[in-house]
């Protein structure tokens, strides 16, 4: 298995899971919450079939990465990622985050400048802020992030396996997953700790990004589904598309939170079609 070093605040080490698969461009794909980079298994595939070198690794707390107590405020998930850069040695890549992912995305720029990086991409991005306030009217109500924590806290497996259903909009009338789609994210999820997803779960729903995400200076591509009941578009996605200079942005009409699934051919394509130009 292969790994990169990371650090925890108090300097020990943190080890890092990746896989790296094919050749040419390099493409670095971070995963949301609560899953690992298997995630990312059909933009994987698609991706070194069109010729690209794909990266990706699992978050601390997740997968076969380390699982500190710690560590899990985007600035230390930020120096992570600058970790996989710095000991890959990767210039002009491409740098995908899904979700939770987009925190760190915005903050690797706002503290890192973006080294090595040409192009971004945000999907389903909680950036620049997933919080309702008074001046973030359509993000998430603080009731509903209390509850998110308060139910992790009472049973995470139920939770996390009610949480599959939102995440990929499966209804009564709509089924665009299976059940063995959900039980396998169950058993990644799973791999967690508890205090990692609950971390986790506090930084993407409380971090403020919004002075950190005009430091995309790269060409960027901001997706998002206007039927997303976990990540609410307007307070996200079309934000984010806003507040980054130039940014291309798509709305997947109808479409739900887990677009590298529900719609992942379509996905595949935008992608392929955003890297090569």
């Amino acid at each position: 298995m292969k790994f990169i070093k990371s650090k925890n605040q108090d300097g020990s080490e943190v080890n890092l899971y990746y896989e790296d698969l094919g050749t040419g461009t390099p493409v670095v794909l971070v995963h949301g919450w609560p899953l690992d980079h298997q995630m990312w298994d059909y933009q994987t595939a698609a991706l070194t079939d069109a010729g690209y070198r794909v990266i990706a690794y699992d978050r601390r707390g997740f997968g076969k990465s380390d699982k500190p107590l710690t560590g899990y405020d985007y600035d230390t998930l930020a120096g992570d990622l600058k970790a996989l850069f710095d000991q890959l040695q990767l210039e002009n890549a491409v740098l995908v985050g899904f979700s939770m992912a987009s925190g760190e995305v915005v903050k690797y720029f706002s503290n890192y400048g973006g080294k090595g990086v040409s192009k971004v991409v945000l999907i389903s991005s909680i950036a620049p802020y997933m919080l309702q306030t008074e001046d973030n009217p359509d993000g998430v109500p603080q009731e509903v992030i209390d509850d998110i924590g308060a139910n992790i806290q009472k049973e995470r497996a139920a939770f996390l396996g009610e949480f599959g259903k939102q995440f990929y909009g499966v209804g009564l009338l709509s089924n665009p997953v299976s059940e063995q789609q959900l039980t396998w994210d169950l058993t990644v999820a799973m791999q967690a700790t508890l205090k990692s997803t609950l971390a986790c779960a506090v930084s993407f729903s409380s971090t403020d990004l919004r002075g950190d995400i005009s430091a995309i200076n790269v060409p960027a591509l901001v997706i998002h589904g206007d039927n997303d009941q976990t990540v609410p578009i307007k307070a996200t996605g079309e934000q984010a598309a806003q507040m980054i200079a130039g940014a291309e942005y798509i709305v997947y009409e109808g479409e739900p939170h887990g677009l590298f699934l529900t719609s992942k051919d379509r996905l595949n394509e935008d992608l392929i079609n955003f890297i090569g130009k």
